[in-house]
């Protein structure tokens, strides 16, 4: 293990405008649960706060399909903001005056960490789909190798929604020793047939663009449309009915043309925006393998979802939105009941949203009060000795 990061604050560069910048942790090699070996790695990731003298107040974020690891402040680059950054700073839920945030992009992605569309050392050319199916343990065998290069032996909390949510999940039943508390928000145990469904969708749009080209379209023109179409399902999914009632109505666009079949009404333009504006910061070859890893995701493996929780010693605290109909809240109450079984510390709240799945990147302001309340109590339970200070 490396030494420890005590006292820095590595990302976060210029705190009066919490500027930060993404790094990178390379190592050799990593053995994935197919049994390939994957080499070499890149994980892309920021930090944000400072890790304390004793390194117990590490917490890890884990994004959602199409996150990256930039959550908070601004990018010294692009200068957007992260996509927690309502959650991540001083004073705000994960509080950057206690704690050390961690958030890495996953093994698979786009944004830094290998994945397809990363340079295969063996050929050097792009890997497509020379690279290995890769799974939801191996995103969490990529951490923690990085919270191991940065020195910590056990994380305070891992905590995410959706994907995230499982990630967090895996954290706990993969690595009980290394983990005091969990906190995962609209996701599931493992994926349910209507959701396999809709990911299927958005696959199968990327493969019948004619530009894919089984994978090889480096170098060459994007499978566009098809990303693009598989966006638009999943945004679809991630709102309710009443959010776009509200947000959309059967409003007309002010700038249509008089064209048939064109996006006449504004949610009609709302998804080709989203649709079109994905393409220009995801790969198609990504969104498959992530896809693919998250419908294949099961805790248990196996097991009953109490047994795989029956060797962790650590609290949780599940989040569930009432309006979600692709992570429904079903799903968090049998991670709940799974927990109650193994006499696990857990804790359940269901938010009264109407933003579909999309609430846990915008109901921050309860999930503030939700998380900050958890993590306080987190930090006094014994031994006395690792609480954070």
């Amino acid at each position: 293990m490396s030494t420890k990061l005590i006292g820095t604050t590595a990302a976060v560069i210029d705190r009066s405008s919490s500027t930060t910048v993404t790094r990178f942790f390379n190592f050799d090699t990593l053995e994935l649960e197919s049994g390939e070996i994957l080499s070499p790695v890149t994980v892309a990731y920021e930090t944000y706060g400072s890790l304390n003298a004793k390194a117990n107040n590490a917490i890890l974020l884990c994004h959602a399909l199409s996150g990256d690891a930039h959550a908070a402040g601004r990018d010294c680059t692009t200068g957007a903001l992260g996509w927690w950054d309502s959650m991540v700073g001083p004073g705000k839920a994960f509080d950057t005056e206690k704690y050390y945030i961690i958030c890495s992009n996953v093994l698979g992605g786009c944004k830094g960490t290998t994945g397809p569309s990363s340079i295969n050392s063996a050929t050097n050319t792009p890997y497509g789909l020379g690279f290995p199916v890769i799974t939801i343990g191996d995103m969490v065998s990529a951490q923690a190798k990085l919270v191991d290069h940065l020195g910590i032996e056990r994380l305070f909390a891992v905590a995410g929604g959706s994907m995230g949510g499982m990630q967090a999940l895996e954290w706990l039943v993969s690595r009980p020793s290394r983990v005091r508390s969990a906190i995962a928000i609209a996701t599931a145990a493992r994926h349910s047939p209507q959701q396999i469904a809709f990911n299927e969708v958005g696959r199968q749009a990327i493969m019948a663009d004619p530009n894919w080209k089984e994978g090889n379209y480096y170098g060459g023109t994007l499978p566009a449309r098809g990303l693009a179409v598989a966006r638009m399902v999943g945004h679809i999914t991630y709102m309710s009915d009443s959010s776009m009632e509200e947000k959309f109505g059967r409003r007309l666009r002010e700038d249509r043309r008089p064209f048939k079949f064109t996006a006449d009404f504004e949610v009609e333009g709302y998804l080709h925006h989203r649709g079109n504006s994905f393409v220009e910061r995801f790969d198609a070859n990504s969104y498959l393998y992530i896809t693919k890893a998250m419908d294949f995701y099961d805790v248990g493996r196996g097991r009953t979802l109490a047994a795989a929780l029956s060797q962790v010693d650590a609290r949780a605290l599940i989040i569930a939105f009432k309006s979600d109909w692709l992570y429904p809240p079903y799903q968090s109450q049998e991670i709940v009941r799974a927990c109650k079984l193994t006499g696990l510390d857990a804790t359940y709240c269901e938010v009264d949203s109407t933003y579909g799945h999309d609430a846990f990147l915008l109901e921050t302001d309860e999930e503030t009060h939700l998380i900050r309340h958890f993590l306080e109590n987190v930090s006094l339970v014994k031994p006395a000795d690792n609480n954070v200070t």
